[in-house]
């Protein structure tokens, strides 16, 4: 490690030690990174998309090989070969891409290699009812306690297959989880280094608190933890020390009591950010979008609302508020009972009723869908970035019926270089890309169809989920740019503070019905809280006093809606 990054011992012994670990692909992405784990610690890890923080995980967990350094695991050399051989040797994580399989149950996903069977030798039928007796247990020590253990994963919302995902990785390794773990083990050891890469990003206020007493649990017995997350505000919660990387650089290891976030997020993106951000000059005009009356059975409910040409209208409410099922029915992509979806015909004209029977036809209107789920639905991860940029507009890049590499390429570059996407280049495979850069990906291709198929309305669904403050302010200017050019803009968004950064009016969602919508000078986050329960139990609809709620600067937004969510049930049915 450089002399100049200062690294705060800590007074356990060292669990996992890093020294001088690199790697490189067509250019270097981790550079000669030094770090020690100790026992019983939680050590954040954080940085921008692309600073390393994956790929140094996938090396300690098994997942990548380093092009340089060494490792060691309890004062012994570790280089495994595989995540199988990490896991064996007690090391294991849980990464942002999900590691589960659509079609198999929760119970069957939770211990598919340790599946419990009938007989003292092991063969033959898989024991059914041990194994959904440990799956409960497994599920409920991440909340999952309303969840049937025999539904498949592939129906579950990406909010409980995360929890899955935890879970999976929890077995067996806390102490006294009610049974869970029973079932037949396959070579894992006992935990002594676990790995978390974003686990809250999809979760609700108290899922996390579910999992911070897990964690809580596993530090008590001496697990070493490193938490990857761009929620400062749990950083400062749970961890003990911060390791910031930029540019595949360590360029600061300190306890966290002694950098603020201010700090911590100069010392990612290598300058200072402001608490505000300038979408520039725009100029609001006639209603371009209108919705009225919207329902699809339970998920969305007699949605109404409007947004004018170079509006940013945000959407709140809890997962499962039917957010992201409201985007769908507008995209085409899943079929309304009843409602209109309707359009100005042209700039200033009144909005006339238009048949959105699929993709294809909100695509024609100038309807664009960058989804929650980039990596299922928004990307073909081993195909190059080139291909994934021009997928939408293939007709621009074809000669005769086949693709032309130099005009897909110099497409590709032009989206590449205005957007900022950290790429070696137009033939990288975008599935190598940091979740950020995958982002952008997906939002160039709108770009580069916008040549031929002018966007007139954008949906974005959750368009910052898992991506680091930098890339953030990154996209938060390309919405500023598009709402500027006369755009309607709607934005799902699970952080409150995110929606009253960069919208003009939010609408607020619960048990799928829209339950209220304010304007700038309208919204408080004791408001927009209160809204988002207010589909709930009547009982529990709105808050008795909401100047009883702190401020926004006091303490962070998933604890003051935890006060909420303890008195109510969970509503979720999939994630939004």
């Amino acid at each position: 490690m450089d002399a100049n990054v200062p690294d705060v011992a800590s007074p356990a012994p060292a669990v996992l030690t890093v020294t001088g670990v690199g790697k490189t692909y067509e250019q270097p992405v981790l550079a000669d990174v030094s770090l020690a784990l100790h026992a019983g610690e939680v050590l954040a890890l954080t940085g921008e998309n692309g600073a390393g923080k994956s790929t140094l995980s996938k090396i300690v967990s098994g997942l990548t090989a380093p092009s340089a350094g060494s490792m060691e695991l309890m004062g012994r050399a570790y280089a495994p070969a595989s995540r199988r051989e990490a896991e064996a040797l007690g090391v294991r994580m849980v990464m942002q891409e999900l590691n589960l399989l659509p079609t198999l149950s929760v119970a069957e996903n939770l211990f598919l290699d340790r599946l419990p069977h009938a007989g003292p030798l092991r063969f033959g039928w898989i024991d059914r009812k041990r194994l959904r007796e440990d799956a409960r247990a497994a599920m409920a020590q991440v909340g999952l306690d309303a969840i049937d253990p025999d539904t498949p994963v592939g129906e579950l919302g990406i909010g409980h297959q995360q929890l899955v995902e935890i879970a999976r990785n929890l077995i067996g390794s806390a102490e006294g989880a009610d049974g869970a773990g029973r079932a037949e083990g396959a070579g894992r050891g006992d935990m002594r280094v676990l790995i978390l890469d974003e686990p809250t990003a999809m979760l609700t206020a108290r899922e996390v608190e579910l999992l911070f007493e897990q964690i809580a649990r596993l530090k008590a017995r001496g697990v070493a933890i490193v938490y990857i997350s761009h929620r400062l505000e749990e950083l400062e919660r749970i961890a003990q020390r911060v390791a910031v990387l930029r540019d595949g650089k360590l360029v600061r290891v300190d306890d966290m009591a002694n950098l603020t976030p201010e700090r911590i997020v100069a010392l990612m993106v290598g300058r200072e950010l402001g608490e505000r951000i300038d979408l520039g000059q725009r100029r609001i005009g006639a209603t371009l979008l209108k919705v009225d009356g919207l329902t699809r059975a339970k998920a969305v409910r007699d949605v109404s609302f409007e947004v004018r040409a170079g509006e940013i209208f945000g959407v709140s409410g809890l997962i499962g508020a039917g957010r992201t099922e409201l985007m769908r029915l507008i995209y085409g992509a899943d079929r309304m009972e009843r409602g209109t979806v309707a359009l100005a015909p042209t700039p200033g004209a009144a909005p006339e009723p238009v048949q959105i029977a699929s993709p294809a036809d909100a695509v024609r209107l100038g309807i664009a869908l960058i989804t929650e789920d980039r990596k299922g639905e928004g990307l073909l991860l081993p195909q190059p970035v080139a291909a994934n940029v021009t997928l939408g507009n293939v007709g621009a890049v074809a000669r005769y019926g086949v693709v032309d590499a130099a005009r897909e390429n110099t497409l590709a570059r032009t989206q590449i270089d205005a957007l900022r996407i950290r790429t070696s280049g137009p033939a990288q495979p975008v599935g190598e890309l940091s979740g950020g850069n995958q982002q952008k990906v997906v939002i160039g291709r709108w770009l580069a169809r916008d040549i031929t198929q002018p966007m007139r309305v954008v949906l974005f669904d959750e368009p910052t989920r898992g991506i680091d403050v930098g890339a953030k302010f990154d996209i938060y200017g390309l919405m500023g740019a598009l709402a500027r050019e006369g755009r309607a803009l709607v934005v799902v968004s699970s952080d409150l503070r995110e929606l009253m950064l960069i919208c003009d009016r939010i609408g607020v969602m619960s048990a799928g019905k829209m339950t209220a919508i304010y304007g700038r000078d309208e919204w408080s986050q004791d408001k927009l809280l209160a809204a988002a329960f207010a589909g709930l139990r009547a009982e529990d609809a709105l808050v008795a006093n909401a100047c009883d709620l702190p401020e926004m600067g006091d303490v962070p937004a998933h604890v003051e809606a935890q006060k909420l969510q303890e008195r109510n049930d969970d509503p979720r049915g999939s994630a939004s």
